[in-house]
């Protein structure tokens, strides 16, 4: 029997708020443990939460990005459960009454488009930390009551790779809002998902299994790949799938059973006495509406347009917000530098970035706009090659100075003498009879091994265009 897979995606954001979610302790990363805690946050007797004004703001922000509804009239509830890193014993939270609804997300692959419905947005606070060593776990509070936003999506998703994409595409939203650095490695973003089997054309779902544990995108993709995998056997076989809570291990690329899964009654939900319902106007819901930015979709299509990029160039440099903006202000200054732009960003750029861990954001300190333009244009006016430039790109980047200096200071100016290269080239020819013959006879890679010989003899100065036009030359005559 065949199986389709059904897959719906619960995202926890932490949100950028200076102050936790109804206290003033700071969220910042990295403190001390403990030492970011007050009575309120640690839930001791007689306290009173008071809502963070910007912790509203900012997620009526998201919930208007992904086309949601924001309901008007808001409630908070307790949601109850006993964890070493839950001080209160309850979470405050959002159940029957969420902050948003009914909005999607629309995801691109192979040029095909799927619309992901979000069944629900909801505002809640962190949990602490467990920290397991070899004799003891230690909790550490600073993170319990920071700002978080669960986005819960409808079960659309039918593989590993829509998931992947689906979350790709959040996570650039997110950015493009400034509501979130989306830091998986620090929590800020964290996702846990729904996963079950049916058979082809049957509408009932199967039994759903959570997956949780999953620290990047690629381990979400690789869960649910080996969840889909053991789903199959098992039913293949005619077991049954029990619902339960499993978790992933990244090191054996397996999931293993955690505990059986919760149902809602189980939290003994009920509204928190202590924050009163409130509402939100229209006018602040149209407010943050026409305060969007252009999100990545729209810039998107328009780079695409405006620029001539193809829809993969589009979509790789419109991801990240920061390398969007950086490519936009280059590609201004000289419009027809446009598509090689694009290249040195995805290429040896990211590749240095990434390398070296650097932050896009800072990218424009090490490498102002206007440095990277002068470059290129030295390449588009044959006075270096692509080559010397892929050479001179580090320098750039670590020492400060711009492409022309260097050039000076190494000699590294282009030749495009054809006298001069011509003799280089006639020496080639000479000492390559072979390869020459194999030219002759019908070889153009014959053809790239001398261009390659000339550019060894010039330390990669040669004009290469105009190489392959003198060797075309004389060896056609």
């Amino acid at each position: 029997m065949k199986y389709e897979t059904v897959i719906g995606l619960e995202v926890h954001v932490q949100l950028d708020t200076n102050t936790k979610a109804f206290c003033g302790c700071s969220i910042e990363f990295g403190k001390p443990a403990n030492t970011q805690t007050c009575p309120v946050c640690l839930g001791l007797p007689g306290v009173l939460p008071v809502l963070n004004e910007k912790f509203l703001q900012s997620a009526v922000r998201v919930a208007v990005a992904l086309n949601c509804t924001v309901a008007n009239h808001l409630k908070f509830d307790r949601k109850h459960y006993y964890y070493p890193d839950l001080p209160k014993n309850y979470q405050i939270s959002q159940y029957d009454n969420p902050l948003a609804a009914n909005g999607y997300l629309e995801i691109d692959i192979e040029n095909k488009k799927n619309k992901i419905r979000i069944l629900r947005v909801h505002m809640e606070e962190d949990a602490g930390k467990l920290i397991h060593t070899d004799n003891a776990s230690l909790v550490d509070f600073n993170r319990s009551g920071t700002p978080l936003l669960e986005i819960v999506s409808e079960p659309d998703i039918s593989s590993a790779e829509q998931a992947y994409e689906y979350l790709t595409q959040l996570k650039s939203i997110l950015e493009y809002l400034e509501v979130s650095d989306c830091d998986m490695e620090k929590g800020s973003l964290r996702c846990d998902a729904n996963i079950s089997l049916r058979p082809q054309g049957q509408t009932k779902l199967g039994t759903k299994t959570e997956v949780k544990n999953m620290n990047s995108f690629k381990g979400v993709r690789d869960a649910l790949n080996y969840e889909i995998s053991r789903q199959q056997k098992q039913l293949q076989k005619g077991e049954a799938i029990i619902q339960e809570t499993r978790l992933w291990n990244e090191e054996k690329q397996k999931t293993f059973s955690m505990r059986g899964k919760e149902e809602a009654h189980d939290y003994r939900y009920f509204p928190d006495p202590d924050l009163v319902p409130f509402i939100i106007d229209a006018k602040t819901i149209e407010k943050a509406r026409q305060d969007l930015p252009e999100l990545p979709q729209a810039k998107k299509a328009r780079f695409g347009k405006e620029y001539k990029l193809t829809d993969y160039d589009a979509s790789i440099i419109t991801a990240n917000q920061h390398t969007a903006n950086y490519y936009e202000q280059a590609a201004k200054q000289d419009p027809s530098l446009a598509k090689p732009l694009c290249n040195w960003l995805m290429g040896d750029i990211a590749n240095y970035i990434n390398t070296n861990h650097i932050e896009m954001k800072k990218l424009k300190e090490i490498l102002p706009v206007k440095k990277l333009v002068d470059m290129l244009k030295l390449i588009d006016n044959n006075t270096i090659s692509g080559k010397i430039a892929k050479q001179i790109l580090p320098e750039i980047l670590e020492s400060g100075k711009d492409a022309s200096t260097i050039i000076q200071e190494k000699n590294l100016s282009q030749i495009s003498d054809s006298d001069q290269l011509e003799s280089i080239v006639e020496q080639v020819i000479n000492e390559n009879e072979k390869v020459v013959d194999e030219f002759k006879n019908g070889k153009d890679k014959a053809l790239m091994f001398l261009v390659g010989q000339i550019m060894k003899k010039t330390r990669g100065k040669a004009n290469p265009q105009l190489v392959n036009s003198i060797i075309r030359k004389k060896l056609s005559t």
